[in-house]
């Protein structure tokens, strides 16, 4: 009797230990262009999105999560390596192809037991390595009857990219739940063209927008800033951007719409086809239409964050329901910031707040308290180190980033004093390369290219970035530190562009 109980107990301390050493999953959940003030974990208090609110409400929110180089690609390829862009290889969108034969976190992952893929939007071509498989959406992807490439090839989807891109992440899980697994959910929304699942149209019509403070910048003192081509209202098509065709048959032969089957179409013609007639009828031009295409571009933004919000919980549900909730981190993530009529804009790219700063959420039963809020400055170059370290897996020598699992953990020492950003990309929306640092009270930028020169902001003062101060007297031994910090930051990161740059 004795030794039954000595084996039950042995056996029951066993089993508690094995499972305590279970390697745990990682779910990643990146879209495209979400912007941290259409959250209402952020503070929105229009925007509807509760399940990337759960997400931060039972772990952790970072108030101070920013990019290194604002744009899709390039955010995903950092994200992989751990590595900024000029060591990743992977600058911009327009020049660059990813060398997926380097170094990436899925592959130490690999190598340590778990099942790995990608499935969506990665935007790095179509050759993967290093998962155990993968699907992803061809190119930038289509928000209607998506094209997909995998193992087996290339094959198109009908449905709502949103709703496949779920569809196929609760699949791979259902089949690789026994084992440990990351698999990397990346969505199109709310990338341009913001198109929502048709069951979500209407769901904003009736909000009043306030226009943003800055969306009528005069863009003073701001070079750059004023030569850029993505304002709402001389850059935004009525067309391809708002879905306002003279015709339906010129909305018929539209790219995204020609896809689209009968039934797809007709729903959105009945719901696009009588805004267009009443904007038709009210003639408006000047400041009237700039802000009644502010207030399109607002509801077709939210809805189409309201269907990918939707298939969030979707994934958390899954979690739960099949027991995995508890051993799994959950991070939700947007490749940059977005333009949300801020500077009269949309899109990316900038080093201001709106573009350079990420929403970044995350969960993790056990390991992080529920709702808490991280002020400390994080990167995304951060995240694949955060990953191999919950995983027990080695960081690499060569990764540059620094793992946040201290600070998930409670932690509140800061394990950076600054974050450092270049842009390289010198072509759509006529955005100027620039370089610069932040430590978060203070941001120096360095444009080059298309325009040659400095930006300076005093953030506490001046949290808009409206005012350049690099030549007020005021500031200028401050902007000699931030200078130092720049020239610092870019050799220990061995930016050599900018260094070339900075030794002019």
């Amino acid at each position: 009797m004795i030794k039954r109980l000595i084996v039950a107990v042995a056996l029951i301390f066993f089993q508690t230990i094995t499972f305590a050493q279970q390697k745990p999953n990682i779910v990643i959940i990146i879209s495209d262009d979400h912007a941290y003030q259409t959250i209402g974990a952020y503070g929105s208090s229009i925007a509807r999105t509760p399940h990337i609110d759960r997400i931060a409400k039972e772990g952790a929110i970072f108030n101070k999560g920013y990019v290194t180089n604002s744009i899709c690609g390039p955010a995903r390829a950092v994200l992989l390596t751990g590595k900024y862009s000029h060591k990743n290889g992977f600058k911009d969108n327009e020049t660059s192809n990813f060398d997926h034969s380097q170094q990436t976190f899925i592959k130490e992952l690999v190598k340590n037991g778990y099942k790995a893929t990608w499935i969506g939007k990665i935007h790095l071509g179509h050759k993967l390595e290093g998962f155990t498989d993968y699907d992803i959406l061809e190119g930038q992807g289509h928000y209607y009857n998506p094209d997909f490439i995998s193992l087996e090839g290339k094959h198109r989807e009908e449905g709502y990219v949103s709703n496949i891109v779920t569809d196929k992440a609760l699949t791979w899980m259902d089949q690789h739940k026994n084992d440990p697994f990351c698999v990397i959910i990346g969505h199109k929304a709310t990338h341009r063209t913001w198109m929502p699942d048709i069951q979500d149209f209407g769901k904003y019509d009736t909000v009043d927008f306030e226009i943003p403070a800055t969306f009528y910048d005069d863009y003073a003192t701001r070079e750059a800033a004023n030569q850029q081509e993505m304002s709402i209202s001389k850059d935004m098509h009525m067309g391809y951007d708002l879905k306002m065709y003279p015709t339906v048959a010129d909305m018929r032969k539209e790219g995204n719409y020609a896809r689209m089957n009968d039934q797809q179409f007709d729903a959105y013609e009945k719901y696009y086809r009588p805004i267009y007639e009443d904007l038709k009828n009210k003639h408006l031009s000047g400041s009237a239409l700039a802000e009644w295409k502010y207030r399109r571009y607002m509801i077709d933004y939210l809805n189409t964050a309201e269907s990918m919000d939707r298939n969030i919980g979707r994934v958390l549900e899954y979690l739960e329901k099949n027991g995995l909730a508890e051993n799994t981190l959950v991070v939700y993530l947007s490749d940059q910031g977005f333009y949300m009529g801020e500077h009269g804009w949309f899109d990316k790219r900038w080093m201001y707040e709106e573009s350079f700063r990420t929403p970044l959420v995350a969960k993790f039963p056990g390991v992080i308290k529920p709702n808490i809020e991280i002020n400390n400055l994080v990167s995304n170059v951060d995240l694949a180190p955060t990953f191999l370290e919950i995983a027990g897996v080695k960081i690499p020598a060569d990764y540059q980033g620094t793992s946040l699992l201290p600070l998930l953990e409670g932690n509140k020492k800061d394990i950076r004093n600054n974050v450092y950003y270049h842009y390289y990309e010198n072509g759509e929306h006529a955005v100027s390369p620039h370089f610069g640092i932040s430590d978060g009270n203070y941001k120096l930028i360095r444009y080059y290219k298309r325009v040659d020169g400095w930006e300076f902001f005093d953030l506490n003062n001046d949290n808009a970035e409206l005012q350049n101060k690099y030549n007020d007297p005021k500031y200028q031994k401050r902007i000699q530190k931030m200078k130092k910090l720049l020239l610092k930051e870019a050799t220990k990161i061995d930016d050599k562009d900018a260094l070339a740059i900075l030794a002019k």
